[in-house]
């Protein structure tokens, strides 16, 4: 069925740091034309290359806890003493239009997500190979310093306490593997029978 004919999905794709996540939701958006980037909301600096509107919304903490509190925030979160959050109006409009959203968040965020849209939302957690593997690849990140290393392993570990929240679970050993069965949750969630509201009256023209 069409794009037209069926409501968006809402796919979270959450990992330790360092365990791919930018990596897979890349190679998800260059081979997925149907699917877009939910654009979040957060306090954090810009990294170098990163524009407003196009990785991230950038606001200081004050601007980010009003539009909190004015509700228009789906989820939010604070990471490594950061908040983020996703714009909820964004989000809506697409599902309407049969648009998948990929969500690159954390577990609080994915756990909201899920409380307010249970119908919508397919959650996918990615596993790091072993932690030795996970320490080499933060460790391969040029511009992180031993005290940052150090934080974010922490970090990994407290993530990977909520895997069993998502409903399905990918160890990235092999990347382009990874990809493929990321690609693969999101064929099959699109072809749910709750997201396609044309199938009851499919199915009665066809039983006549």
């Amino acid at each position: 069925m069409s794009s037209e004919a069926r409501r968006g999905v809402c796919l979270v794709l959450a990992a330790a740091p360092g365990g791919g996540k930018t990596s897979v939701s890349r190679a998800l958006l260059e081979s997925e034309p149907e699917l877009t980037l939910s654009i979040s909301a957060t306090t954090r600096p810009p990294r170098p290359g990163e524009q407003e509107g196009v990785h991230y919304f950038f606001r200081s903490p004050e601007e980010f806890a009003a539009m909190a509190e004015r509700g228009e925030l789906l989820e939010h979160a604070r990471f490594l003493d950061r908040a983020y959050g996703t714009p909820r109006a964004p989000v809506e409009a697409a599902l309407a239009a049969g648009r998948d959203v990929l969500f690159d968040i954390e577990w609080q965020g994915h756990r909201q997500l899920k409380e307010k849209m249970p119908q919508d939302v397919v959650g996918i957690f990615l596993l790091p190979p072993s932690m030795a593997e996970l320490e080499r690849r933060l460790r391969g990140r040029a511009t992180e310093a031993e005290e940052e290393i150090r934080r974010r392993m922490e970090a990994s570990r407290e993530e990977m306490r909520h895997w069993d929240e998502f409903d399905h679970v990918l160890v990235n050993a092999d990347f382009a593997a990874c990809v493929a069965e990321a690609r693969a949750v999101l064929h099959a969630a699109r072809t749910h029978r709750t997201r396609q509201p044309g199938l009851a009256a499919l199915v009665r023209s066809l039983l006549g």
